[in-house]
This record gives C-alpha cells, sequence and structure tokens, in this order.
C-alpha cells in the first residue's frame, strides 16, 4: 500500500472510530487538511482557507473578530488526541495536529521488523543494520558504564545537602502559565476537580411555535423548557477547558437548573452567566460590590445592568450594554471571586449582561496577558496574596463576537 493509501485510510478509521463518529464538520476538517498535506507537505493551511472552503464562509470572513476555525481546530486537535490514546493506540500511522497550526502531520509508528520513520513528506529514514561487538568493545563500554554511575554517586552526595526546592517553584516550569497558576491557585487543589455551572434559562413554548423566558405569574413549571444556553456559554466552557488543560486539572460541568445545594457545599464552583439565568446564584452568598439589576425606570427601563454598588468617584453607578432594540456593540462583564459556603472552596462568577459579555468574562481570565494586567492592578504575585475581589470589564462586540476588553473598575473585598 501507498503511503497516500496508506495515510487516506488511516483518516478514514480515526473518521469512523467512536471519537469522531457522528462529528461530521470535525471530520470534514480532518479530510481537508489531510487532503492538503498529501497534496503538498509541508503546505501552510491558513485560517481564511478553511473558513471559506471547508465551511462556506463568505469572502468577507475576518478571523480576526470570528474564532469559529480556531474553535474547531482545538476541538478536532482535542478529539484526536483522545483517539490515540485510547482505540487508537495500536494504530500504525499517527496523525497530529500540532497547536498553532492549520498543518497536519503523518508519522508512523515504529515496529519491532520497521523502525524507519516517515515524515509529513514521505522520507523515510534508513534502517540501522545491527553488527557485533567483541569482547574489547564490551570491556569498554561496561567501564565507561561503571565510571558514569560513579560519578552520578559523587554528584548526588554533593547535592545531598543543597537547600530544597520551594513549593511554589512549579508556578516557574512554564513562565508564560504564571499569571494563569496564581490566578486559578484557589481552584488546583490536589485532587479536587471544580465544577462549572452554567446557565440555562427557564423558556416556554417550542422552538417551531416560539419561545419566551419562563414567567411564573402566568406559566406553570411543567411547561418549562431548560435544556438551553447561549453561544457565549458554550465557547466560555471550552476556553475553561483549555486553561485548565495546560494546568494538567480537570474540571466537571453541570447545568444551573440540576445545580444543588450539596454541590455547594462540597466543591470550588466556577459560575458561567449571569444570575438572571444562572437562578442557583441567589441561594448563595452573593456579590458586595457589584450586582446584576434591572433598570427600574427611564428610557433604559427593564435592561440588565450592573450596578455599582459602591461607586467611587470616577466610576458610574451602572454599567449598562448596548441599549436593546440597538445593533449590540459594547457589552460589560462581571468577575468576582469569593469564598463559598464552607470558607475552605473558592467561588467565581464570570458573567456579562449578555451571552457575549459572559464569553468576554472567561476570556478575561483565561488569557494570559489580561490576567497579567489585572493581577499587576491588585498588586498580586503569588497565590498566598489572591484575596476576594469584584472587577467590571468593559466588552467590544463585532459581528456577535467579543473583539476587545479593557478593565473599568476593581474592587477588593473589605
Amino acid at each position: 500500500m501507498s503511503d497516500r493509501a496508506e495515510y487516506l485510510a488511516q483518516i478514514d478509521r480515526l473518521c469512523a472510530s467512536d471519537v469522531l463518529h457522528g462529528s461530521e464538520s470535525l471530520c470534514r476538517l480532518l479530510r481537508y487538511l489531510a487532503q492538503k498535506e498529501i497534496e503538498s507537505p509541508g503546505a501552510h493551511v491558513k485560517e481564511y482557507q478553511i473558513a471559506t472552503e471547508v465551511y462556506g464562509r463568505p469572502a468577507d470572513f475576518n478571523p480576526q473578530v470570528d474564532s469559529t476555525i480556531r474553535v474547531q481546530a482545538a476541538r478536532l486537535r482535542s478529539k484526536v488526541s483522545d483517539y490515540y490514546s485510547s482505540q487508537g493506540s495500536d494504530d500504525p500511522v499517527v496523525v497530529e495536529l500540532p497547536r498553532g497550526s492549520y498543518s497536519l502531520q503523518f508519522r508512523r509508528r515504529p515496529t519491532a521488523g520497521n523502525s524507519a520513520a516517515v515524515g509529513t513528506n514521505g522520507d523515510v529514514k534508513p534502517l540501522e543494520v545491527p553488527f557485533s561487538w567483541d569482547r574489547k568493545w564490551i570491556v569498554t563500554v561496561s567501564l565507561m558504564g561503571l565510571l558514569i554511575v560513579l560519578s552520578l554517586l559523587a554528584l548526588g552526595v554533593l547535592l545531598r545537602d543543597r537547600r530544597p526546592v520551594e513549593a511554589n517553584s512549579s508556578l516557574d516550569s512554564d513562565p508564560s502559565l504564571r499569571p494563569c497558576r496564581v490566578f486559578w491557585s484557589p481552584f488546583l487543589k490536589s485532587g479536587a476537580e471544580p465544577l462549572v455551572i452554567y446557565s440555562n434559562g427557564a423558556f416556554v413554548g417550542r422552538p417551531e411555535t416560539g419561545m419566551r423566558y419562563f414567567d411564573p405569574a402566568r406559566d406553570s413549571k411543567t411547561q418549562i423548557w431548560d435544556h438551553y444556553t447561549g453561544v457565549g456559554e458554550v465557547l466560555a466552557i471550552h476556553e475553561l477547558d483549555q486553561v485548565f488543560s495546560d494546568l494538567h486539572h480537570h474540571l466537571r460541568v453541570k447545568r444551573g437548573s440540576l445545580f444543588s445545594l450539596d454541590d455547594a457545599n462540597n466543591n470550588d464552583l466556577i459560575f458561567v452567566g449571569s444570575p438572571s439565568e444562572n437562578l442557583k446564584l441567589s441561594e448563595l452568598p452573593s456579590t458586595r460590590e457589584f450586582a446584576f439589576q434591572r433598570v427600574a425606570s427611564g428610557p433604559r427601563k427593564g435592561d440588565l445592568a450592573i450596578a455599582n454598588i459602591h461607586p467611587r468617584p470616577d466610576e458610574p453607578a451602572n454599567f449598562l450594554a448596548s441599549p436593546s432594540g440597538a445593533p449590540l456593540t459594547e457589552d460589560y462583564a462581571l468577575v468576582a471571586l469569593m469564598p463559598g459556603i464552607d470558607p475552605i472552596h473558592s467561588v467565581i462568577e464570570l458573567a456579562g449582561t449578555t451571552t457575549f459579555g459572559t464569553q468576554a468574562a472567561v476570556e478575561y481570565v483565561c488569557r494570559r496577558d489580561s490576567l497579567a494586567k489585572l493581577l499587576k492592578q491588585m498588586s498580586v504575585s503569588s497565590p498566598e496574596e489572591l484575596k476576594p475581589f469584584e472587577a467590571v470589564v468593559h466588552v467590544k462586540i463585532g459581528l456577535g463576537v467579543p473583539v476587545g476588553m479593557e478593565l473599568v473598575a476593581v474592587h477588593p473585598h473589605r
């Protein structure tokens, strides 16, 4: 079988696997990237190409404001990794999609009878022919091995009395991850998996006939449909999963309507979505500095705002998104770190007044550059210095995607 046929057979095997079966959009992307690599090994595939040629996006597609392709590539990368760590662990050909690239790579696993390695360009490294060693070489190598062992023992004696490495030295193992490790330190306890609670608003009606928010004054609870959430919440959970994966930690996810007080007592909690839809937030210790409230009067009556409970001289009393009925170009989001019902646990609330603001709140605390700015603003350089606080982020929105974020208020808890 030729390399081309073997590679395409491996792609078919991947798409038919339990991991990717039914994921038509990811299989389409995988087949496209495989074809590009096979036809032009090492070719640099661009995000715009994928958007227009694979997913039918219009010619004015702008990857700077639409993260769809990056999200799809990250999902595919994760699925392929899952496949090779389970049912594909013995496959002869390994398919990889390196981070930061859209160029697929193929490599062949070495076998007992063939240790040749195949690159993406099909080059084969020559096999090395075994040879016999005579007694002189065996003695020489043995003596060298003995000298190495003695050297290591001596080095161990010399290092025995050195000061032990500080417990938090892992923070510096990858300096670029340090802001994430410091900020998320309350949720990285050994053996504990934080619980992510995402909002799922209560609706009545049906998609085909029209839906609206549940109104307890006129609707029966038996009419509620509570299995919907916003696009911002979906992308937010993906972002959280990515950063916790980088930190070698796991998350658990539960929709808000299934959340219980037992969950609150026994877990560190990450709430994604505002209390207007994440209603269980009302049963927990609430924020002190900022609160989601409906505007009671005036031209913005009924709009959801982030109310500033203790405004400073240079801060407004309310933070309001674009008016209802107008194109959504800006929003505000809340980032609040608080102790849980049981103080040994922590709670963080990440929410905008719209689904796009929620997405931005999560992106803000998952991106290393914005986290570094937030920590600097609070004069925090180590996990021990991180205390409860509440902050507001101004979000610019373009084509339904957060395109800019700015920290506009930070209030440490008193």
